[in-house]
């Protein structure tokens, strides 16, 4: 009863105000948040009030309660449009290709006119418009998101912990040239440049090779930063305790020492902490996508990152229930949904597996979550379905296979991609198999066309549906 009260008085207060949802979609580095939000945005704008074929597990298109969508400016004028269009035109290409990885913070608005078909406000206001507003960012900037609670010697003892590995062999050149530096001497800008430039190389490097745990992201992805001071610094991963002592009680003000250190709380204070209390304190729903196959594809190693990677992600958000009164005053993510991405490239009795390894990857961060009391899901999708399930016939068996364009030769094939497996996988598991999950081209996408997409309908309605009744 008082649910059903709290749920009525909080229609109450949207019609008072302008209907506003703010959503992040969120995730590491070519996990697919371009692909996403180019096919959420499509499947909204290709509703039909008669038909939605494409849409069947969205409650508000299957029972026609969607009155039309359209896309509208934005409030914040400073942010760039999401280029929709463009990704659109990529995927009508011939060829068609996926559209172009994000490279910058972004936003798009979309008005959705809805009938409203049952509680109090059905009978006040028949009509209602709902404004969600969608925003995207590099996957690499969202991860410099844990450098606010940490100290520059905090920061390199963390990433001294990380230094195993392949990421030992990819980083030797960057770290012979730091050791070499006498670090209570008289910094000059050149050589920190050079030191700069070596780590950045290495960062690359690391992503190259399917690691995703990269810090700080705007080192690989500086935007208009690029050549800037504050992108002149790197970690001490080669220091003990006793060092780092020493150096902060001796070093001059002008050592190598002390401008790594201000350039790093200057990086800290100035571009992580302004890009968060810019866009990440509004939100009220939030999207984490992960591309847990290509990993999979890398090692062991890049598969250990991508879960630290996801790990790191949970601590700077809020979470929270949003009662009819704080949502007012102190806006919180009140749904958190999971997304395994590109599961159009494993067959159907396979996404279980999928969505299963996905919950694991998160446990730790999930528990918490649902420990703040807030709505959670977990899913796996293709926001822009590449291939097709197929019935092959071999000796008079049939086997469930995948037909597409395979991306690295553009060829078409047919394969059986083999298993996922349903938990995190042992050490003994990754010396005794290797996974190898082709990746495909789109399909060609005629004009007027919607996008096909594989489950993201149920997205639609985690998201949107309770805002839709």
């Amino acid at each position: 009863m008082f649910n059903t009260i709290q749920k009525e008085l909080n229609q109450l207060i949207d019609l008072g105000l302008d209907r506003t949802l703010r959503i992040a979609v969120t995730g590491l580095s070519r996990s697919g948040k371009t692909a996403f939000i180019t096919s959420l945005i499509n499947q909204l704008l290709h509703i039909n009030r008669v038909n939605n074929p494409h849409l069947p597990l969205f409650e508000a298109a299957r029972n026609c309660s969607i009155v039309a969508v359209k896309r509208i400016p934005q409030q914040d004028l400073s942010v760039p449009r999401f280029d929709y269009e463009a990704n659109l035109n990529d995927l009508m290409r011939s060829p068609p290709v996926f559209p172009q990885s994000t490279r910058g913070v972004s936003e798009t608005r979309l008005a959705i006119r809805y009938q409203r078909n049952q509680g109090v406000l059905s009978y006040i206001k028949e009509r209602s418009t709902l404004y969600l507003d969608i925003f995207d960012y590099p996957g690499e900037w969202l991860l410099d998101l844990p450098l606010l609670d940490l100290s520059y010697q905090q920061w390199s003892l963390q990433l001294q912990g990380f230094f195993s590995g392949i990421r030992t062999e990819l980083g030797r050149t960057w770290l012979e040239k730091l050791k070499k530096i006498d670090l209570s001497a008289t910094a000059n800008e050149d050589i920190l440049a050079q030191l700069a430039k070596d780590y950045t190389a290495y960062l690359l490097d690391c992503k190259a090779k399917g690691l995703h745990f990269i810090q700080p992201g705007r080192f690989v992805l500086p935007g208009e930063l690029e050549g800037a001071p504050v992108l002149q610094f790197c970690p001490l991963v080669h220091l003990t305790e006793e060092q780092w002592q020493k150096l902060k009680h001796n070093a001059a003000s002008n050592s190598y020492f002390s401008v790594l250190n201000q350039r790093y709380e200057y990086y800290r204070q100035h571009i992580v902490k302004r890009f968060y209390q810019d866009y990440f304190a509004r939100f009220d729903r939030q999207v984490i996508l992960a591309d847990c196959l290509t990993a999979l594809n890398h090692s062991r190693q890049a598969f250990s990152d991508m879960q630290e990677g996801l790990q790191q992600l949970f601590k700077n958000f809020h979470y929270g229930k949003r009662s009819f009164l704080n949502r007012l005053f102190s806006p919180r993510i009140d749904k958190l949904m999971f997304i395994a991405s590109k599961a159009d490239h494993i067959t159907a009795e396979q996404i279980p597996n999928l969505v299963s390894l996905l919950r694991q990857l998160v446990q730790e961060g999930g528990r918490y979550v649902e420990f703040e009391g807030i709505e959670t899901d977990y899913t796996a999708i293709a926001a822009i379905r590449a291939t097709q399930q197929v019935a092959v016939n071999q000796n008079g068996k049939i086997f469930k296979a995948l037909q597409g364009v395979r991306s690295s030769d553009k060829q078409k094939i047919t394969v059986y991609p083999g298993s996922v497996p349903n938990k995190l996988p042992s050490e003994e598991f990754w010396s005794k198999q290797k996974f190898d999950f082709d990746q495909f081209e789109p399909q060609p996408l005629e004009p007027g066309e919607s996008i096909p997409h594989l489950r993201m309908d149920s997205v639609l309605q985690f998201l949107l549906g309770d805002k839709l009744e």
